[in-house]
């Protein structure tokens, strides 16, 4: 149980074992995931590791699973995230997984390779078929106006344009014959090519071009480019020429087209022939590349797990140190020492897999080395140690506030977020989280990892959110009135009160007396805040004055709290000299000021004193720090003053106690024994101390103490943000009520129940983004705020380094 408020014990150990039974031992002690290596070859040259090599293979491991992890996930096949994690036995399943990985990725880069040159001979097929196509159509065209049976002439293709032609162009020379060019290209850039031919050639060709438009079946290829086919008229082998290498300078594809229209035929014919053969093969391909992948996929999670398993024990080697004989390898490590037979067993269970003839010897040694600090969580602590963790890891064995932070933290999250109706929905929406967290995890989605991993805070929050709301008496901005009101209107009237008919008639605003008899029964509301300040004119008022009274009494006493667990740390230390020296002076100060604000507040709950002469405790508790007690009745009770005086001629005597006690004690120890106060410097050999002057320890001393003592009052001022995000949270609710849900509930023509539907939608939308999300993350935020500054700074110092310890199921739930 001790280990639970603070970090656990560490021990630092030696290990012995055998060089054949190190990939084992290393493996268990992995799977129980309770030790830390330490580097015991610090700054040595490459040859002295013995594992880089093993650890260079596993990455080229790594870099082969991502390149079949892509493969996989650009064939939309599906990963299984579920398998069984074996035990995996080195170095044997190095060179297996190594061979067959090799051999899996040279079969799928070949595999690949087959694929695009097919694909990009089966595209060259189509377009030369979209090309023949297109140029027996123009040719028919053109025979069928022209009525000749030899190649058209300039003339006659201009003609043909003019009448039925979209998209070509002629020159007006004399009746020659034509040679021309076909070809292929992006369908972005035609429209540049063809104005450089018209600019090059002034319109003396004839351009016919169509977009290639395949069908479904024809489409083999991934990301289908679209695509023109071009046949340009021209006359002369010259500008045949120049045309081919401005096709060149577009990358278009230029194909062979006979003049001859058999050839043109027998040719399409061909084409087709082998566009059939090609679909059948690459159909094989592409149907052996998938089963290729399938069987890949199913086993490439546990092939990354053994991977990355591999990788650490290796790193983990390099860590420790090889004795001259090569046959033994000592290690060191930090682990709990509740946890040091688990560990042992762990050695010798892999000892006796890999058939050693000696067992792993264990060696627990003494070190002044500061251990890690580790605390031992489970599902439903590891997200407030989180939270503590971020502000700093403690020091080892230091008070951990997680505990009490699962208490503090979501009761002061619900003080500023304080309404059942919104706390009830925050508790379903963690329930839905923790029912369906298995589900949530495999989304890999950083937002949603971050709630899931932080359900239970969420649920404690809106459990304590309940409980406020109700405290509050606050529901959607209405109230519950289960036990009735402790006060009545009816004894106001004449002849008990004064108040007539008239008066109520005459008057926009009248107050309850409760000194008239049978006002108020003397009974408070059982549970809560009474139901009738729901209507009251003054509501605000009297929350505003409630709510900020609350939020000093429970910041001081956070404060207090935190302050005394440093008690708890002195003593745990035995470092009697801080508590004389710095507890006793620290808790008096904040208790001769903030206690006794305290008990001003207390004090004017529980006497009864008309409204009109109340003092103010802010201006009672000023002039009480000011001395000034010249006004009359600005007391509270008689003897008022000279406590007063008392408390804060002790507040102040505090001051000199905090900074010149500590700080001449410390001198006379140095002058005593002869010895130079300091740090013990860890890492030198001789375990001389490091040299302090006393006036680093001045200067240290003083800004402690007036931080303290500053902080005091800046920290309790602090806490008035649960005051005003409080009033905030119930402002803004009571708006949304109002100027929203309030409207259509009032409606009572025949559309009245559809607006009612569309205004509760809306009601809600605003419910959930303003009041639960935006409200909900600023009181998140400020309660963290509250808790890392005015409360852990009190007792927490942060400035330890955490446990990290080789855990092959933490690396299979970071995957």
């Amino acid at each position: 149980m001790d280990s639970f408020f603070r970090s656990e014990e560490m021990c630092l150990v030696q290990l012995f074992f055998q060089t054949e039974s190190a990939h084992n031992c290393i493996n268990e002690l992995g799977h129980l995931g309770l030790v830390q290596f330490k580097d015991l070859n610090p700054g040595t040259v490459a040859f002295q590791r013995r594992f880089v090599k093993e650890v260079k293979k596993c990455e080229e491991m790594e870099r082969i699973l991502r390149f079949l992890k892509n493969e996989v996930v650009k064939s939309n096949i599906h990963i299984p995230a579920d398998f069984t994690s074996e035990r995996i036995h080195l170095p044997r399943d190095v060179l297996d997984l190594e061979s067959s990985f090799d051999k899996l990725e040279k079969e799928l880069k070949e595999i690949n390779s087959n694929r695009d040159t097919l694909r990009q001979n089966f595209t060259q097929l189509m377009e030369i078929n979209h090309l023949l196509q297109m140029t027996d159509d123009f040719f028919e065209e053109a025979e069928s106006q022209l009525s000749i049976s030899e190649l058209p002439s300039e003339d006659s293709v201009y003609s043909s344009r003019m009448t039925s032609r979209r998209t070509s162009y002629t020159s007006t020379n004399g009746p020659l014959k034509l040679g021309f060019v076909a070809g292929v290209i992006k369908h972005e850039r035609f429209p540049a090519f063809e104005k450089i031919l018209w600019r090059l050639f002034h319109g003396n060709f004839v351009l016919r071009h169509a977009e290639i438009k395949p069908h479904e079946e024809e489409n083999m290829a991934e990301d289908l480019e679209k695509k023109d086919v071009f046949v340009i008229f021209v006359q002369g082998d010259q500008v045949r020429g120049k045309i081919r290498k401005l096709c060149d300078g577009f990358h278009a594809s230029m194909y062979p087209c006979p003049n001859n229209a058999y050839a043109r035929k027998e040719m399409r014919t061909n084409a087709n022939t082998r566009i059939e053969d090609l679909r059948l093969v690459l159909k094989r391909t592409e149907e052996f590349r998938a089963t290729a992948l399938n069987a890949a996929a199913a086993d490439l999670q546990e092939w990354t797990t053994k991977v990355k398993k591999m990788k650490a024990i290796y790193y983990t080697l390099n860590l420790c140190n090889i004795d001259i004989t090569q046959k033994l390898i000592v290690a060191e490590i930090w682990c709990p020492v509740s946890d040091l037979n688990s560990v042992h067993t762990a050695l010798i269970k892999g000892s006796e897999q890999s058939g050693s003839s000696l067992s792993p010897v264990v060696n627990r040694i003494q070190t002044k080395q500061t251990p890690p600090t580790f605390n031992r969580v489970n599902s439903f602590t590891s997200g407030f140690q989180s939270i503590v963790d971020a502000y700093g890891v403690g020091n080892y064995q230091e008070i951990n506030p997680a505990p009490y932070t699962m208490v503090t933290f979501p009761f002061l999250f619900a003080v500023m977020f304080g309404d059942c109706g919104h706390g009830l929905v925050m508790t379903l929406l963690a329930l839905w989280l923790i029912l369906h967290q298995e589900h949530f995890r495999k989304l890999k989605n950083e937002l949603i990892d971050m709630l899931v991993g932080g359900r239970y805070i969420i649920f404690l929050m809106g459990l304590f959110s309940i409980y406020t709301g109700l405290i509050y008496n606050d529901c959607f901005s209405k109230s519950f009135n289960l036990f009735g009101s402790s006060w009545s209107v009816r004894p106001m009237f004449h002849p008990h009160g004064p108040w007539t008919n008239e008066t109520l008639h005459d008057s926009g605003h009248l107050h309850l007396d409760p000194l008239v008899s049978g006002v108020y029964s003397g009974n408070p509301y059982p549970f809560g805040v009474d139901p009738i300040w729901n209507i009251a004119s003054n509501k605000l008022s009297f929350l505003n004055s409630y709510k900020m009274k609350m939020s000093v009494i429970m910041g001081v006493a956070h404060m207090l709290f935190g302050v005394t667990l440093s008690l708890v740390n002195y003593i745990f230390f035995r470092n009697l000299k801080d508590i004389a020296l710095q507890f006793i002076p620290e808790v008096i100060f904040m208790l001769s000021l903030f206690g006794y604000l305290i008990f001003l507040i207390l004090y004017k709950w529980c006497v009864a004193i008309k409204s009109e002469s109340a003092p103010s405790i802010l201006l009672l508790f000023i002039n009480m720090i000011l001395f000034d007690y010249g006004s009359e009745g600005a007391v509270l009770y008689t003897t008022q003053k000279p406590v007063q005086i008392f408390l804060v001629v002790v507040a102040v005597l505090m001051v000199p106690w905090l900074l010149f006690a500590k700080t001449l004690l410390l001198y006379r120890e140095h002058k005593q024994s002869k010895l130079v106060f300091g740090i013990s410097n860890q890492e030198a050999s001789d375990n001389r101390k490091e040299k302090v002057s006393m006036g680093d320890i001045f200067v240290y001393q003083g800004i402690h103490t007036i931080e303290y003592c500053l902080g005091c009052i800046s920290n309790t001022a602090s806490y008035l943000r649960l005051w005003a995000l409080s009033l905030a949270h119930a402002e803004l609710s009571e708006v949304l009520w109002k100027m929203v849900l309030q409207v259509a509930l009032r409606v009572t023509s025949g559309m009245g129940s559809v607006l009612l539907a569309v205004t509760f939608a809306v009601f809600a939308v605003l419910t959930v983004t303003i009041l639960l999300v935006m409200e909900g993350l600023s009181a998140f935020l400020h309660a963290l705020r509250l808790h890392w500054v005015e409360f852990q700074n009190k007792f927490y110092k942060g400035s330890g380094y955490k446990f990290t310890p080789l855990s092959f199921d933490r690396m299979r739930d970071m995957q």
